[in-house]
Order: C-alpha cells, then structure tokens, then sequence
C-alpha cells in the first residue's frame, strides 16, 4: 500500500519541500518531495504502518541541504489508517502556520482548562473512502462538531440528520465518508452541536458554519481508494476566554504544617484557594536548587545551580516517612514550630534543619527506596543532569555520596508532579518561571562549559529602578554554540519544565534578542553593552554622523576591536556637555539611532534563530516578560510566535503615556498590578500618589479626596478595572489581592515587598502572614473574589 502526500506550497528558486514522518524515539523520517512547477508538491511513502495505525507528521522547506523553514510543530498533521479495505491513501494538505489561536493548543488549555476528550476513529470498511479533516478551536469540551450537506447522505441540509465527526487529536474533528454514496462533487457545510441542558431527549442546539457552502470535487478512487482532505479551519465564531489567577512565590506560602517556608504540599493548598475563588493559573517563581554559598544570599530564586534540579527547600517533610528516632521526631517538630511561627523566612536555620531530616530520612529509607521502579526509571531518565548536579555539591565540600542527591530529587519530583497532577484535576494551570541566567560556578557550567561565555556578566541598562543598571552576575551564552547543535540545551531544559507546568514566563525575553553584557570584572551596568549587536567603526562616525571620534564617549566591542558602542550613560557625562551644541545633536541622533533602530533587523533575525525552537519543544503556555529598554522587533517576534507579553500599568509601552491605558491591552498579553520586582498595589499607592491619584482623581472625585492608607473599596476597585481588561490572563499578586479586605491584609504595607532590584543582596524572605487554612476560611474575602472574577466574565 502507497500514500500519496500532495502540498499547494509556493517555493523560491533552489527551494525544495520535505515530508517530516515523526517516529516512536523523536526522530523523524525525511522524505524529498518533487514538484513540476514549484507550487504542486508530492512524495510517495511505500512503507506504511500497518492498518489501524497513524501516522503524525510535518512539512518543511529545505535550501542548500539545510532546513529554513518548517511548519507549526504543536499540532501536526495526523493521518490515521482506519480504512479496513484501504489499497492506497491519496492525501490533501494544505501548509499549517501557527495560527492567531496557538494559545489554545497549548497543554494549559488542552490538558487543563479546557480538557478535550480525543478519540480513536472507529474502522471503516468503505469500498472507497473519503476522509474529511477540520480543525475547529472554537468549540468548548462540551460540543460537538458534524458534517451536514446537500446529498441525502449527508442529511439534506437537516442538522437533525447531520453525521457526527470525531476529534481524533485536540481541536480537529475527522469523519470518513462513503464515496460510494456521494456525487463526484458535493456541497457541505459543518454544525457545532450543543447538548440542550438538563435534555431527557438528546436534542442539541444547533449552529452553522458561517460564510459560503464548501465543495468537494472527488478524483476517481479506485476500489479500496481512500482521498484525505484537510479542510481550512471551521468558521464559527471565537468567544475568547480569558481567566484570572494569582502570582505568589512558593516559598512564600505558609499553612499549619509547613517548615519556615512554602513546599510542594503547601502548593496545593493555594492551588485549592484559586479554585475555590474562580481562578484558573496559579504563577510562581522559580523553584529550582540555588544552594551555593550556605548563607541567606541562596534565597535569590534567580541564580539557580542546575536549570534542572529542584530546590530541597520545598521538600514537604509531612508526605515523607516519619523518622524512626521518637527524640528526633520530636525535636524536629519543636523546631518546626518555632521557624513556622517567624514572620519572615529564617533561610539558613530552615536550610540547615530541612537538611539534616532529609540525611536523616534518607539513611533511613534508603535501601527501600532504590530498589523502587519508579526511582530506578527517575535516576536513569534523568542521569545527564544528575551526576554533575551531584558533582558539583562535592566539589563544593559536601560529603554526601552521590545517591543521596538523586535521592533528594527524586523525592522532590514526584511531590511537584502531584501538586501538577492536583491542578489539572482543579483545572488550574500552573506557570512556571524560566530565568536567563544560571549561576556562573553552578553544575550546567561545570557540565556543558562550550555554551557560557564566562568573560562576561548579563545584566540590564539602567532604568527607572536602577540608574546604573543591573549586574545580575550570570555568564552570558555562547550562541553559536547552542545554535550549531539545534538549541539543545534550552530544549533538555525546557522540556523538563513541561514536567512540572503547563504555562511559564519566560523571565527578559530581550536576552534571546540581545543581551546587556558586562566584562568581568568590572561591576557597574554602566560599563555593559548589547550583545550581540552591530557596533560603530570610527569612519561610520565621521561620514554616516559627522562625529569627530571622542574615546571617552564610548565603550569598545567585547568581541570585535576596534568597533565601538555609544555608553549608556554618555549624555550625562562632562565630556558630552562640553560638545558644541551641533555636535551634542549630531550625537543624540547616532545614539538613538543605535539603540531604538540600528539592530532592529538584525535583533529581530537573532531571535528567529532561537526563540521558535524553544517556544515549539514543549506544549506549554508561552508567555514573556518584555519590559525595559524594548526594541520594535520584540512585538514582531512575540506575535508572530503567538507569545503572550507581560502589560503592567506602571510602566507603558505606549508613548507619551505616564500611565497605560487598560483598554488598549492586547488579548495575546498577560495583564498584571505589580511584579516580585516592584512594590505592591497598596506601596504604589502610598509612594507615587501624583500620578495615581490623577488616573483615578474621577474615582476619589465621587468618593472624596484621597485617603491614606489605600482603602479597600478603592483597593478592590482598581482590581476590577485589570480584570475586565482584554488581556487574556489577569494575574495579581497575592498581596494586591488581600488589599481588598482592610482586616486581613498586613498591616504594615512596606513588609509586603518581594524584592528589590537595586540592591543586588536583597534577602528574599516574604511570607504570607495568613496560613492557607486561614485563606481558605476568609469566606468575606473569598466572595468578594469570586464576584470580581465572575463580573468580569473570566472563568
């Protein structure tokens, strides 16, 4: 039996199109295709499965031995081979770019919110067949779609009559016809079903496709022909949904039981919170191990040893065996008491005592636990990372043997998998955050050294909350490197993330544009510049910008002699104001040429290399944070990547705006108060009432002048105003969440703050002061919530 693959696909001179047949072990199989006119493309596949089987595959385009382009890789094409009598497929497709609706096909949507019920076409045993395929994003788990057309066969144009389709993969809806019972062409349309509620009879609703009718013109089949037809996307109307969730630290999470600190137990606790309020993601920062220094500088989430491993202090000690020793038990709970009941994390002495109970636990229950299938299954799918995770712990002292690390992962894993497994089943979609940098003597630089440039530290120009910048101290990424083997390393590390999630935010996606690089060992991010980037030479300076070349008003390229970066800084500099007045113009137009257009293309073209293997490795949700100093490229990017983006208020990317207009958020976009970076709704009130006061002075105006503290009536109102914006997600801070209810949120404001950008030894210690039990019993607090959620029309 053959499969014959046709493709409508325009090419360019010495472009060619490949068949990609996806195997079992995540390869694929590479199939050339030929063309007569270099639009009509086929490819004939001889060896086939066996019937009953599928076939799930993509398209790309080839130039040179070297592939340029590819099709949409989350959904592709599925073939399935149910036709009993079948002697030979002919197939017609049609090229799948990713569409506006990405999103959806997203496994926070897929597995989670909107779980799909998929199922296995049924045999067909047609003398001729003809399979119809369509996808349909627009359907809700609850409906249906069916195929209903002008033959008797297909109902007359009664939807009461209409053939059900079946959704064989999410969002694409399958039906095999009788060519025997159909004219060589015919006229259809498709129905959206919809189960009546509380029906006794079965009846459905019933909506049709909109626009024109469709048309089939069958080729002739021979007996036990099949013809496959992949029909453009069903037209019904799209009700975008969009929900509201919160965005809180692990570690900040605090319940009866927990240790000091939020664990993995303590998650689903919050996980039920969101539930029980109508909210539908649950965002956290990073959860992995940063242990290096054995003092509270590890409490930087952001500085992570292994992109792989998880941070033991979220071991939840209560879902682990009870130790043996009753004094140890029983000191260990005093212990536990006492750091639980601090107002903030005591990270060192929580450390120290998780520690040492999980030496304690794991000489205790080692000899059983490592003979264990499913730890066995753990070590050896995950021994890349392990053994130099491992390594790195005794090379920095530690004299545990090896399996006391794996033991302390694999522990770790499977409570995160069940707080994962215990939000889908709550359908709440958990994000996961994704840090730019590692830490420079962590166990992924000591493994894989090729990819880090360790002469260099990325950071970030200075802003509003850093006047000279950031120095973040991560090295920064050797890109050839990771480029000439496909992106491999953020692939492993992505993809370990799908383990945990179903969303995440990709933290400074500028750094896949370009980076802020500082030299070692210099410490100001004054001394940075954008890496990579297209520098100036000292002849583009005199003849492009008639600049005279003045040394101390730039810096030179970290890679490239002789070229030279305008300073961040050098408008403020004495230098630059002892220029003539034509001259400091002159060099204001060279320096925001080179910073706001110069490198637009070639940033744009640099992140094209990167970000597209990344965001098509997992199903995960994909979202950025695109604040600071932002080139146009970053929004053509992000939407053609379909990449939600991060819109905050407090700083708009629209210009001329002090404020951002909540109405003008796009629907692709994550919409938020306030970030682990800067202060909480309530501090934002307090510290910069000028201009808070003025967006909402017709609010106060109706209400009397402003108060102080931030009331919260006026507290839930401005919540309101982000939760009916058109963003498709509303995340909002736990704490700017509690500053509705004035009689349970904290009474000292400033004690609500995360972090701190400037000061880069910040102690990151925030705890909730309420327990999660409490939270949960906050039934004043919680309907108000569920109100606000419900009015707003997210679920």
């Amino acid at each position: 039996m053959e499969i014959l693959f046709n493709l409508e696909y325009k090419t360019a001179s010495g472009e060619e199109l490949v068949l990609n047949v996806l195997q079992e072990n995540d390869g694929c199989r590479r199939c050339r295709m030929q063309t007569h006119d270099g639009e009509h493309w086929q490819v004939r596949l001889s060896e086939v499965p066996a019937a009953g089987a599928c076939l799930d595959y993509y398209y790309s385009v080839w130039r040179e031995q070297e592939e340029c382009r590819h099709e949409w890789l989350t959904a592709p094409h599925r073939l399935e081979l149910t036709a009993t009598q079948a002697t030979g497929y002919t197939v017609f497709d049609h090229w799948i770019d990713i569409p506006d609706d990405a999103p959806l096909y997203s496994s926070a949507f897929v597995d989670c919110v909107l779980p799909r019920k998929i199922e296995q076409s049924e045999p067909t045993a047609f003398s001729r067949t003809v399979r119809l395929k369509v996808r349909a994003p627009q359907l809700l788990p609850d409906e249906r779609l069916a195929i209903v057309g002008a033959p008797e066969y297909l109902g007359a144009w009664d939807a009461n009559r209409a053939l059900p389709m079946t959704e064989h993969q999410p969002y694409e809806w399958v039906v095999a016809l009788d060519a025997d019972r159909l004219p060589g062409m015919f006229e259809f349309k498709f129905v959206k079903l919809v189960a009546l509620e509380h029906s006794t009879s079965g009846a459905n609703w019933e909506y049709w496709e909109q626009g024109g009718n469709r048309y089939v013109d069958l080729p002739e089949l021979p007996q036990g022909g099949v013809a496959v037809y992949e029909l453009p996307q069903a037209r019904f109307d799209a009700h975008p949904w969009k929900g509201a969730g919160t965005v809180v630290p692990v570690f900040s999470l605090r319940s009866e039981g927990s240790f000091g600190v939020g664990d993995f137990g303590d998650l689903k606790l919050m996980i039920d919170w969101c539930d029980k309020t109508y909210q539908r993601v649950l965002q956290v920062l990073p959860i992995n191990d940063t242990n290096q220094t054995g003092t509270w500088e590890d409490s930087y989430p952001y500085n992570a040893i292994s992109v792989y491993a998880l941070h033991p202090q979220y071991a939840d000690l209560r879902q682990l065996p009870p130790l043996s020793d009753e004094q140890q038990r029983a000191r260990f709970e005093a212990l536990r008491q006492e750091l639980n009941a601090l107002p903030q994390i005591d990270y060192e002495r929580m450390m120290a005592a998780k520690m040492e109970y999980l030496r304690l636990i794991y000489k205790q229950e080692v000899k059983k636990v490592v003979h264990t299938k499913g730890y066995r299954q753990f070590v050896e799918q995950n021994r890349e990372w392990l053994e130099p995770y491992a390594r790195f712990y005794s090379e920095n002292g530690a004299t545990d043997e090896p399996t006391f690390w794996y033991y302390v992962q694999y522990v770790l894993d499977q409570q995160m998998r069940a707080a994962h497994d215990h939000a889908r089943a709550h359908r709440v979609i958990l994000k996961g955050d994704i840090p730019i940098g590692v830490n420079r003597n962590g166990a992924d630089v000591l493994a894989e050294p090729r990819y880090f440039n360790l002469d260099g530290q990325a950071g970030a120009p200075p802003d509003a909350f850093a006047e000279e910048g950031q120095n973040w101290g991560f090295p920064t990424y050797n890109w050839e490197a990771m480029l000439a083997d496909g992106c491999q390393w953020w692939v492993r590390r992505f993809s370990k993330m799908a383990e945990y999630f179903d969303a995440y935010r990709i933290d400074h996606v500028l750094g896949f544009f370009r980076i802020w690089e500082i030299p070692m060992p210099e410490k100001s991010g004054l001394y940075g510049q954008f890496q990579p980037s297209l520098p100036l030479t000292e002849e583009e300076l005199a003849t492009r910008w008639q600049l005279p070349f003045r040394r101390e008003l730039y810096l030179e390229d970290h890679r490239q002699k002789n070229t030279w970066h305008p300073r961040i800084n050098a408008p403020k500099l004495e230098a630059f104001r002892q220029l003539p007045e034509d001259e400091q113009q002159r060099f204001w137009d060279m320096y925001n040429d080179y910073f706001y257009r110069r490198n637009n293309q070639f940033w744009y073209e640099e992140a094209m290399k990167k970000l597209p293997r990344l965001t098509q490795a997992t199903r995960m949700l994909c979202c950025a944070e695109d604040l600071g100093m932002v080139p146009d490229c970053v929004s053509w990017v992000m939407d053609k990547l379909r990449i939600l983006s991060l819109e905050i208020q407090s700083m708009p990317k629209e210009p001329g705006l002090r404020f951002g207009k909540l109405s003008h958020n796009p629907y692709r976009s994550v919409c938020t108060i306030s970030t682990h970076d800067m202060e909480t709704l309530r501090q934002w009130w307090d510290e910069d009432p000028e201009r808070t006061q003025d967006y909402y002075k017709s609010r106060l105006r109706r209400n009397g002048n402003a108060p102080h503290p931030l009331p919260g009536w006026l507290a839930k109102d401005i919540v309101s105003r982000f939760l009916t914006s058109p963003s498709m997600l509303c995340l909002i801070s736990l704490q700017d969440w509690l500053s509705i209810s004035e009689k349970l949120r904290l009474p000292d404001a400033s004690a609500e703050r995360i972090n701190i950008p400037v000061n880069p030894r910040h102690y990151w210690r925030y705890r909730m002061h309420l327990t999660l039990e409490q939270l949960l019993q906050a039934d004043e607090l919680n309907a108000e919530i569920q109100q606000l959620v419900s009015d707003s029309g997210r679920r």
